[in-house]
């Protein structure tokens, strides 16, 4: 049993047949050794299911037959559900590497990129040493030659779906999307430019996934920037008030819920000639000048009622200032600098809080036109105390339109119950 186990697994294609007593335990002619007419779609099926133990189909089905300087067989499968353990460390991606029919390795992760590590198949190369190390495969020319002929395959093969099937696109998408995400990120983006058109977002227009081109090619000729929402859920992106004058306008935005997707779009900057813009930006591209010019003076009229809710909240802001991109709610949360909010939540998630010391600097934003602002205004002509407990009920008011708890429910609940009274 031992060695039927051992003849399948290294030797089970080798050309020749290998018995045990009058019993031929080697299969010998492998499936993607045979010609194309001879092996059906139903055959490849049943070879992925077996030999790498998946319990649906594949997606995709790649055939290579390539002969030239570097001469190699290859069958490649896109798989049609993420295996269990998939985003874990403890996953091995890799091909099943051969070389005439001998199995050298079970999984070789130096034939593709990590963005391609949910593809599984076979690579069998005359061209490669039945001794060679793993050690030396990262430094083998035949390899590297092979490595990037697949790799442009696996893309080629991702978009002929995506414009082609795009159901099975979608769906591909929702099970290994954020391993393409991860890999425009990786390497300070070096794969951003081949990576980008695959990528898929839900909108708030549209409930189903929408990659960057069919984004930009709905766009109204009038919007100059891909407006984009980051929050944990896809009903909190939607909700975000901050992006009340983009909707205004009837512009879509894109529903950001991963937490890699606020790295991805500052690693992309832009697609093609639009540039992103997140709504929580201080600027959206939206006033005119005579807008700003009439909020600037308001705020300036209104300087020492700003600095008193910023000194009346203790160091949680930075800045309070009034704001151009609420239309119905009187308050949101943004920020300065280069650190978001959600990535300030990602960092502490990531347990990089502590030893990173890597925080917001939060602003909140306050709506000129809605009438809590004249009671505000009014509180602090009269009370200081009333005015500062409005304060803070504000603030954590934009806590909780953000996605985020405020640090004391208990003082939240007494401030709303006291405006009870």
């Amino acid at each position: 049993y031992r060695l039927k186990g051992l003849i399948k697994k290294y030797s089970d294609y080798i050309r020749w047949p290998i018995k045990l007593g009058d019993e031929t335990v080697n299969s010998m002619v492998p499936i993607w050794q045979r010609p194309k007419n001879e092996v059906t779609d139903e055959d490849c099926n049943t070879f992925f299911k077996d030999t790498f133990f998946a319990t649906e189909d594949p997606a995709s089905i790649i055939r290579v037959n390539a002969e030239g300087t570097v001469s190699y067989k290859a069958l490649l499968f896109i798989p049609g559900k993420a295996p269990y353990g998939y985003y874990t460390k403890a996953y091995e991606p890799g091909l099943r590497l051969y070389s005439n029919g001998v199995m050298i390795m079970e999984k070789c992760a130096d034939i593709l990129p990590e963005c391609f590590r949910f593809v599984r198949g076979v690579v069998d190369s005359p061209d490669l040493s039945l001794n060679i190390s793993r050690e030396m495969l990262q430094h083998d020319r035949q390899l590297k030659v092979i490595a990037n002929n697949l790799e442009k395959k696996v893309k080629s093969e991702l978009e002929r779906m995506k414009l082609g099937e795009p159901e099975k696109y979608e769906n591909f998408f929702k099970n290994f999307g954020l391993q393409l995400k991860y890999g425009a990120v990786d390497d300070y983006g070096m794969r951003k430019d081949e990576l980008a058109p695959l990528l898929m977002f839900r909108t708030e227009n549209t409930d189903c996934l929408t990659s960057l081109d069919d984004y930009i090619a709905a766009m109204p000729e009038s919007q100059k920037y891909i407006y984009y929402a980051c929050a944990d859920t896809y009903a909190a992106a939607k909700a975000l008030p901050q992006g009340e004058p983009v909707r205004d306008r009837g512009y879509d935005i894109l529903c950001m819920t991963d937490h890699i997707d606020e790295f991805l779009v500052n690693i992309l900057g832009k697609y093609g000639e639009k540039e992103f813009k997140s709504i929580s930006d201080e600027d959206l591209g939206l006033e005119t000048k005579e807008e700003k010019e009439e909020l600037k003076k308001t705020g300036e009229e209104n300087s020492e009622l700003l600095s008193f809710v910023t000194e009346a909240l203790g160091g949680k802001i930075v800045e309070t200032r009034l704001s151009s991109k609420l239309i119905k709610h009187p308050v949101c949360l943004t920020a300065k600098g280069p650190v978001s909010i959600e990535m300030e939540r990602n960092f502490i998630a990531a347990g990089a809080m502590e030893s990173e010391h890597i925080k917001a600097e939060r602003v909140l934003e306050i709506n000129p036109a809605h009438p809590v602002f004249e009671s505000l205004k009014a509180a602090y002509a009269e009370d200081k105390d009333k005015a500062a407990n409005y304060a803070k009920l504000l603030y954590a008011q934009a806590e909780l339109m953000s996605g985020i708890m405020p640090d004391d429910p208990a003082e939240f609940t007494d401030l709303v119950c006291n405006l009870m009274k």
